[in-house]
């Protein structure tokens, strides 16, 4: 198994730490494997990850002092059974040592996120976290949302709970603060104001309409409002509507008034009161029926940015502080740490937590149990909601699993299915054609696990919808059986639904079979008569044809399957079908990036024009040497 490097400042130990044991689960054979490592094991901080017999990251832990931690492994009768169980299945270790303890804490969490390992608790939601951008590379700086790596230059505030969080304090900041939120292409090319200035959430620094001056100032009042002097902004906004009014020019003092109502908005909206805290975020844990729950509040400024639950996976038998421990480090892997955390229990290794993530953020974190005071009472409610959050789960899980047993007696499936997977084609008239497959299971949608598929093989027939699907499914089970011939992964499908008629489904059918896989469940969903959802008509290999009640919940959750799958592979194409219209021949030309590209249309108007320009002329466009023209004449009059 080829292992990725670690970071730079661990350092892997590279001795061999292999040995080979059973397929089987074996604990005699993983007790082996483990002391044979520990004979050349340091007594360091580090990493160990715990591997099948096929390689499989089984799981990743860290230790003060690895011979310690790793030795306890093979002491089995202390052991529960969730962790026999790992110990039978392990042939192989990897040991990185580290630092310290916090750098192994923080390793630890980038490589449970990496490989997503059976026997550690798992943050499920991997989704990215929206926050505010004030861009500090332009004149008039630009605000907007923002997702993913952080590498524009300004200032990002957040994190916000979702995405209509984020939205509802941008269109209030907007109002308020009267920032930019255009790109700097459109910026640049306007003649005369957008309707953004037209009704007042924008200042038209574009045109002209408020020097640079006056807009640094506003930017100013906004990172002191996102910053919590949100008291200062009004008194601020307050004074001005004052002296305006006072001044008879009351269309001004108008202005000033629907910026102040605005401030009051965002003050109005928060769900907790938040005031004094600073920044910091409160996290509560609640746990039914072997499951729990994790309320999260983000609080920066002073101002509740919103909230989400969590529901982490891989938590029975894991101790209720331990889990909240794991969850913390995994989910501020990506999110940086605020000043305070407030939680609603204390945790084991509370100091070592907090010292890890104060090198994250590069400042110290504290990590407080409130007892008494108002905090406390943000700790009630934030319980509160996740109790709420977590009856809510229950009931839909409760109800999604008797779905998915009728769905499982329906189609004859040997149980509820874990991973039904759906599949649908995009096209118009055989151009830029694509498969699209996306995933469900009892949870709902697993969107990480969705999958495009450009149609390329030139046996395929453009349009041909038959042959499309053929091409998708033998690309995706040729993989399957590649990278999981014994279908232990969890990346085989229990149930494979496609959107179509018969011919579709004899065409999946034809290719499973060659392939020699004849016991992965097929269904063909076939749209009713005028395509009219309710009416559809089930296909089964057998040539069953099954139709069910209009008012059937099993009926609702495959129409809910199937439009996603739609919703999926018409979003790809789409996005396709724009690339391709934003094409120019001047990008198959080796050498021409963005920049020579724009500075060739913006010097000859059109991409046609240089295809028609002489080589002294292309010679003559900025940035273009007489090499590069000469490359470029060359592509466009090749004999």
């Amino acid at each position: 198994m080829s292992e990725p490097s670690a970071p730079d400042r661990f350092h892997e130990d590279k001795a061999a730490y292999a040995v080979r044991g059973a397929e089987k689960p074996d604990l005699e054979a993983g007790v082996a494997a483990i002391r044979n490592v520990l004979k050349t094991l340091p007594a360091r901080p580090g990493v160990y990850r715990m591997h099948d017999a096929r390689g499989d990251v089984l799981y990743v832990g860290k230790a003060r002092a690895l011979r310690n931690r790793v030795t306890n492994y093979t002491q089995v009768a202390r052991l529960s059974r969730r962790l026999q169980r790992m110990v039978a299945q392990t042939r192989t270790m990897t040991i990185v040592t580290t630092g310290s303890e916090a750098e192994a804490l923080l390793l630890e969490a980038q490589l449970i996120k990496r490989y997503r390992p059976a026997y550690n608790v798992l943050l499920r939601d991997d989704k990215s976290f929206p926050f505010i951008l004030l861009r500090a590379d332009h004149a008039f700086p630009r605000i907007q949302k923002h997702r993913g790596a952080r590498r524009a230059k300004g200032d990002y505030y957040g994190p916000f709970a979702s995405a209509g969080s984020v939205g509802r304090t941008l269109n209030a900041l907007q109002k308020l603060f009267l920032l930019r939120s255009c790109t700097d292409s459109f910026f640049s090319n306007r003649s005369r104001p957008c309707l953004l200035y037209q009704i007042r959430r924008c200042s038209a620094p574009c045109v002209g309409r408020i020097d640079e001056a006056a807009y640094a100032d506003l930017v100013g009042d906004a990172k002191a409002f996102l910053g919590g002097k949100s008291t200062e902004v009004q008194k601020k906004l307050g004074a001005a509507m004052q002296a305006a009014s006072d001044a008879m020019d009351f269309e001004l003092a108008a202005i000033f008034r629907d910026r102040l109502r605005a401030l009051t908005f965002i003050q109005g909206s928060q769900a907790i009161n938040a005031e004094g805290i600073g920044d910091g975020d409160i996290f509560a844990l609640a746990s039914k029926a072997g499951v729990i729950c994790i309320q999260a509040f983000f609080i920066r400024g002073g101002q509740n940015w919103g909230h989400r639950s969590f529901f982490p996976a891989h938590t029975q038998d894991v101790p209720e502080a331990d889990v909240l421990a794991s969850f913390l480090v995994q989910f501020y892997e990506e999110v940086p740490p605020p000043r305070t955390l407030f939680l609603d229990r204390d945790l084991p290794e509370a100091a070592l937590l907090a010292e890890a993530l104060g090198e994250r953020a590069g400042a110290r974190v504290t990590i407080a149990v409130p007892k008494r005071g108002e905090r406390v009472r943000l700790i009630r409610q934030a319980h509160r909601n996740a109790e709420e959050a977590l009856d809510r789960h229950l009931a839909e899980s409760t109800t999604q699993g008797k779905i998915l047993r009728d769905m499982a007696d329906l189609f004859g499936l040997d149980g509820p299915p874990d991973r039904i997977e759906v599949y649908d084609n995009s096209h118009i008239q055989g151009t830029n054609a694509i498969g699209g497959m996306i995933v469900a299971g009892p949870e709902g949608f697993r969107k990480n696990s969705y999958r495009k598929f450009n149609i390329k093989r030139a046996e395929t027939v453009p349009g041909d919808d038959f042959a499309m699907m053929r091409e998708v499914l033998e690309r995706r089970f040729a993989r399957a059986k590649s990278e999981d011939p014994d279908r232990d992964g969890g990346d085989w499908p229990d149930l494979v639904l496609i959107d179509g008629g018969k011919g579709q489904l004899n065409a999946v059918k034809a290719v499973l079979e060659e392939m020699g896989i004849e016991d992965v469940p097929l269904v063909g969903v076939a749209k009713g008569p005028d395509r009219n959802a309710g009416r559809e008509t089930f296909h089964l290999p057998d040539g069953r044809e099954i139709s069910l009640p209009h008012n059937s919940p099993v009926l609702f959750y495959l129409q809910r399957l199937r439009d996603e799958a739609h919703r999926f592979a018409i979003g790809v194409h789409r996005s396709k079908r724009a690339k391709q219209i934003g094409a120019s021949p001047l990008d198959e030309i080796p050498g021409i990036g963005p920049a020579r590209k724009k500075a060739l249309l913006m010097h000859f108007g059109t991409a046609r024009a240089v295809r028609a320009a002489s080589l002294e002329d292309l010679g003559r466009a900025p940035g273009v040497s007489g090499t590069m023209a000469q490359a470029i004449y060359d592509h466009f009059n090749a004999r």
